[in-house]
């Protein structure tokens, strides 16, 4: 079966969905894309041979895709996964999945009413430095001892004038740096730990040059095996970085996504050969069609994602309280 695949925004993520979809056009097929303004929409319809639309409602409701991918301004997630759930369609939303957990529970629930599957686009489980780092961990525990710690730490220039400002406005975005940013840091985490975080402790703070949002801050993580993380991120001027440490009892592995993996060796790191592999965005949707096939919860499932979410929300909680906060997640 070749499915029909229709983009809602087009947005810079809706080009790399809609090149993903060219390598996979044995399987998956392009028909429509729909944005608020018709020049971008229209500008990926001419490239990819496909009809633009300025509502994504005409366009679901005409094209009858089999899925809708949702590239959308994070308030606006809730409000077209449960319309194009309710239409039929299986979704493939980008990440983060809404603005809190009680709209998590409401696409949650109109999936689950209309028999679709619904895949978060969590794309760190799909980069070949973290598949790699996630089978070191999986193949190495005997020798390498066990995994005490995960540090992870991003930097970049937030406050861009290329940058949407719809980011930097708490009300459409849901947070700054460690809303959009930080998604991907507790996601790893939260994945490559196999654990759900239950403590999270966090000091943020508003130095942006524009918004009402943070821009940067310090997250200490506990698991619920008790294993500590750190999460620092300054979306202020500085030196880029985009870096995981996992240090095990007998050893330690940097990852750095795009670059490379180092394993340390008599004291200093050494890079080891990372297995080449498709696209995320082609492995995503690779994901997507396995479980629509096989009748079965994806990868980044909506529970599983529902709880980055949650953990999201309870660092703005802790900032706030300015103490601890124990997590409490709803039932499976």
């Amino acid at each position: 079966m070749t499915y029909r695949v229709a983009v809602v925004g087009a947005g810079h993520n809706a080009e790399g969905h809609l090149k993903a979809l060219s390598e996979l056009r044995e399987r998956l097929k392009p028909v429509a894309v729909a944005d608020i303004r018709i020049d971008r929409a229209e500008l990926l319809s001419k490239a990819s041979g496909i009809t633009a639309y300025t509502d994504y409602r005409e366009m679901v409701l005409r094209e009858k895709p089999n899925i809708a991918v949702i590239t959308l301004p994070h308030h606006l997630h809730k409000e077209a996964a449960v319309f194009c759930a309710e239409a039929g369609c299986h979704v493939l939303l980008e990440k983060p999945m809404a603005l809190n957990a009680q709209q998590c529970n409401d696409i949650i629930d109109a999936v689950r009413r209309s028999s679709v599957r619904l895949m978060v686009g969590h794309t760190q489980h799909f980069l070949a430095e973290n598949l790699l780092a996630k089978k070191l961990i999986e193949d190495e525990a005997q020798r390498w001892g066990p995994l005490v710690m995960m540090n992870d730490t991003r930097h970049t220039a937030y406050y861009t004038t290329e940058r949407p400002a719809w980011f930097l406005d708490k009300q459409r975005s849901g947070g700054g740096i460690l809303f959009n940013l930080g998604s991907h840091s507790v996601d790893r985490i939260m994945w490559l730990g196999n654990a759900k975080i239950v403590k999270v402790r966090a000091s943020l703070s508003h130095y942006g040059t524009a918004g009402d949002v943070e821009g940067s801050g310090v997250i200490f993580l506990e698991n619920e095996r008790g294993m500590p993380s750190t999460i620092v991120q300054s979306g202020y001027d500085g030196v880029p970085r985009n870096e995981l440490e996992l240090v095990f009892t007998k050893a330690m592995v940097k990852v750095i996504p795009g670059q490379g993996v180092w394993i340390s060796r008599n004291g200093a790191y050494e890079q080891i050969l990372v297995p080449r592999a498709a696209a995320p965005f082609v492995l995503q949707f690779r994901e997507l069609l396995a479980s629509i096939e096989e009748e079965r919860e994806p990868e980044c499932s909506m529970i599983y994602s529902r709880d980055v979410i949650a953990v999201l929300e309870g660092i703005y909680r802790s900032h706030e309280l300015k103490s601890e906060v124990a997590m409490a997640f709803e039932g499976e």
